[in-house]
C-alpha cells in the first residue's frame, strides 16, 4: 500500500511539473507587435526577422501622431511590444506613462548608433529610445519650372499662388509650426499670439477652392502622383517614392524654413514581450538591415554601420539627404511642455472652422 502510494505521489507530481512546464511553455510569447508609421518597413525585413528569431512579426499601422497616442490610451500599451513615435511626442509619451525604460544592454546593436543621435533633447539620458530613422518635412509638387530651392510656404498658403489642388498635413504640432516658419516665428514659438497667427493662416489655406483637406504623408504623396493634387505637404521619404515613379516632380523645403526629425523605436509601458522587443531593435540597428531599410524607406539613417552598404547615388541625394544650406533652414521641434496645450486649442479650430 506505501509503495502504491508513494507511486501515486511520484505520478502526480510529475503530472502536476508537466503540466506547470505545459503552462510555461503555452505562455511564452510567439509574436512581436510593432506599432508603427504605414509603408514604413520593408516587408522582406518582415520574413526575415522572423527566420532570424522564430518571432511572428505583427504590424499595426498609424497614419498620424495624434492617432496614434489617441489608440495607445484608448485599447491600452499591453498589445504592442514597439511603438515607433515621432522625436516630438516622446516626451508626451513618456508623461503619460505609454513608453517605458529600455535596457540598452539588451541591445548589442546600439554601438551603431552615430553620435549625433546620442543623448538627443526628446531623450537626453538615452533610456526611452532608439533611433529608427530620420527625415525632414516639406511640399512636393508638380512643376518643374519652379526651383526647389526657391519655393515658399505661399505657394499653398496664398490663394494668389496657388497652381492648382493641394493637400496640408494631418499633424497637428507638424502643420502648426510649419504655419508658424510660414509667418517667420519659430517653429517652436510658445506664444499665444504668434500661435493664433498661424492658425489664422492655416484658415486662410482653407478657404482656398484648391485645399482639398488634411492629410497623412502617404495620401497627400499618392494625390499629387495621381494628379489629384498639385502639391501636398509630405516627408521626404514619400516625396522620394513619387519621384521615383514620376521624376517630373520635385520636392522643396521651403525658404521660410521646416524642421528635421527622428522616428525612434520605443519599448511599450506594458510590452508582452519584451526580450522580442529588444531583437527587433537590435535587428533594425544592424548595418546591412539599416541600409535595407533606409534603402527602401528613402529616408536617411542614423546608423553608422548601414552607410557602409549605402552608395552616393543614395547618401548624396538631397531628398533624402538635405543639403548644408537646406539644413541651415531648419530645426528640430521641441516638447513645447505646458504649452501643449495652446497647440491642442489652436488644432481644434483648424479642424472645426
Amino acid at each position: 500500500m506505501k509503495k502504491f502510494l508513494l507511486a501515486l505521489s511520484i505520478l502526480t507530481v510529475a503530472t502536476l511539473f508537466g503540466c506547470k512546464e505545459a503552462k510555461n511553455e503555452a505562455a511564452k510569447p510567439t509574436k512581436v507587435t510593432v506599432m508603427i508609421y504605414s509603408e514604413y518597413i520593408d516587408p522582406d525585413m518582415i520574413t526575415d526577422f522572423e527566420k532570424q528569431t522564430g518571432y511572428k512579426l505583427q504590424i499595426e499601422l498609424y497614419e498620424a501622431q495624434e492617432e496614434m497616442i489617441s489608440k495607445l490610451q484608448t485599447v491600452g500599451t499591453a498589445q504592442y511590444d514597439v511603438i515607433i513615435a515621432s522625436d516630438v511626442v516622446i516626451q508626451q509619451m513618456i508623461h503619460l506613462g505609454l513608453i517605458g525604460k529600455i535596457d540598452m544592454e539588451k541591445i548589442p546593436n546600439k554601438t551603431n548608433i552615430a553620435d549625433q543621435f546620442k543623448n538627443p533633447s526628446y531623450d537626453p539620458t538615452n533610456e526611452y529610445t532608439v533611433p529608427y530613422l530620420w527625415g525632414t518635412t516639406g511640399i512636393l509638387y508638380r512643376d518643374s519650372t519652379i526651383d526647389p530651392m526657391n519655393v515658399s510656404y505661399s505657394m499653398l498658403f496664398d490663394a494668389k499662388n496657388t497652381k492648382g489642388n493641394f493637400s496640408l498635413l494631418e499633424e497637428s504640432r507638424s502643420m502648426l509650426s510649419m504655419a508658424l516658419q510660414a509667418k517667420g516665428f519659430n517653429a517652436n514659438s510658445t506664444s499665444k499670439d504668434e500661435i493664433n497667427q498661424a492658425v489664422e493662416y492655416i484658415l486662410q489655406a482653407k478657404k482656398d477652392p484648391h485645399f482639398l483637406g488634411f492629410d497623412g504623408s502617404v495620401g497627400g504623396k499618392d494625390k499629387v502622383l495621381s494628379k489629384m493634387d498639385w502639391a501636398a505637404i509630405v516627408f521626404n521619404g514619400e516625396a522620394m517614392a513619387a519621384i521615383d515613379e514620376d521624376s517630373t516632380l520635385q520636392f522643396a523645403i521651403p525658404t521660410e524654413g521646416s524642421f528635421m526629425w527622428v522616428d525612434a523605436m520605443t519599448l511599450s509601458s506594458k510590452a508582452p514581450n519584451p526580450d522580442g522587443a529588444y531583437k527587433f531593435m537590435n535587428y533594425i540597428l544592424d548595418g546591412k538591415i539599416g541600409a535595407q531599410l533606409a534603402k527602401y524607406i528613402n529616408y536617411a539613417t542614423p546608423n553608422t554601420k548601414a552607410l557602409e552598404f549605402l552608395d552616393k547615388d543614395f547618401t548624396e541625394n538631397r531628398v533624402i539627404n538635405p543639403t548644408a544650406e537646406e539644413i541651415k533652414r531648419m530645426v528640430f521641434l521641441q516638447d513645447p511642455g505646458d504649452a501643449a496645450r495652446l497647440f491642442d486649442e489652436a488644432w481644434t479650430i483648424v479642424k472645426t472652422r
